[in-house]
């Protein structure tokens, strides 16, 4: 590779082990929120009572009850599912350790836990996909490769359809966020009738989830989601990115959660889109937006041609026209290492849809 690449292969090997994992992580019924822990016992006089102990997302000591007393066969099944499944959680652990010393992007334990009870919820099954930087980062896992990830304290979650949910808690999504120990709450809206779309953690953190959909018009407006009971900030071409999905998995410290996310080409070009709508005061933002899409049009212009071009056909004609002013931008960062990746999105973007 050139001095001056935006990303770098890794190993057949590496790949293999993580492609490995994704499929083992696939098959959990239901990810444990904060480490695995231990199984304890608390004896109160004759009776003894089973808990789980373990380090939550934000490192503190907490128990999950799982009954008493030991004489109670449904007790000791449910302490044996427990096991089972602590078991295989240490599993993964073990190998993400080793994916992460390979230089494998890992996720922070608090968004591991966020996205984990959405999974656990049914979320991502139903169609919800997660977007922004930590779609980027399993992207990257995903396609084999190691670049700059850019830590975000913001957890996006994207819904393009109603979701078919079973269980929904009677305050929706803020109870399933509560359910991982982190203290959300709802972020006001600008004016004080305005619903929320983002939630928050109580205290100097500044972690949390937005819940976006797609808009019908330019307009950033805030829109219902009736099953979720919540509201969601309606983003303008969201519905292209959502339209061409994938199952993968991100990988924590804690553990590994499968994730439905966006086809690689099609986040590339809805990050140029994106870069150009924001704001001045965004610039920061903006530039991010455009160095995650420039690493990944390089990679898949030269590992994995066509796709560009499939993603530029499919893309709105207004949103087109953003993608192409972001063109001088997105050439800077390319065009020492990866000619390719410009020639490949200037036939795409300059193609008849």
């Amino acid at each position: 590779m050139h001095a001056f690449a935006l990303y770098r292969v890794h190993e057949q090997a590496y790949s293999t082990l993580f492609a490995s994992l994704a499929q083992s992580a696939a098959t959990q019924e239901q990810v444990l929120l904060g480490a695995p822990g231990t199984i304890i016992e608390h004896k109160r006089g004759a009776h003894v009572y089973f808990a789980r102990q373990f380090m939550s997302p934000e490192g503190k000591r907490c128990e999950e009850t799982l009954g008493g007393t030991a004489r109670d066969p449904d007790v000791l099944q449910r302490v044996q599912t427990m096991r089972q499944r602590m078991e295989r959680s240490h599993g993964l652990i073990a190998r993400i350790r080793e994916l992460g010393r390979l230089g494998f992007q890992l996720a922070d334990n608090k968004t591991c836990a966020t996205v984990g009870v959405l999974y656990n919820h049914g979320l991502f099954a139903a169609g919800a996909v997660l977007v922004g930087s930590h779609a980027y980062a399993v992207l990257l896992n995903m396609l084999g490769i190691q670049a700059v990830a850019y830590r975000t304290e913001d957890v996006d979650i994207a819904r393009g359809h109603p979701l078919a949910l079973a269980g929904v808690p009677d305050d929706g999504l803020l109870g399933m966020l509560r359910q991982t120990g982190i203290a959300f709450v709802e972020v006001p809206g600008l004016h004080p009738a305005e619903p929320a779309t983002s939630f928050t953690q109580i205290g100097p953190s500044r972690f949390h989830v937005d819940l976006l959909v797609p808009a019908r018009t330019q307009d950033f407006a805030t829109v219902p989601v009736p099953e979720l009971r919540a509201h969601a900030t309606a983003l303008p071409y969201l519905g292209y990115l959502l339209e061409n999905t994938q199952m993968s998995v991100l990988l924590a410290r804690h553990g590994a959660v499968p994730v439905r996310i966006p086809d690689a080409a099609r986040f590339a070009l809805h990050k140029l889109v994106v870069a150009r709508m924001r704001p001045a005061a965004m610039h920061a933002k903006a530039s991010k937006d455009l160095q995650q899409a420039a690493t990944l049009l390089a990679m898949l212009a030269e590992q994995r041609p066509g796709d560009i071009e499939d993603a530029c056909q499919a893309l709105p004609s207004a949103a087109r026209a953003k993608a192409r002013g972001a063109l001088s931008f997105v050439k800077s960062l390319l065009q020492n290492a990866h000619p390719a990746a410009i020639e490949a999105l200037q036939a795409g973007l300059s193609a008849k849809a």
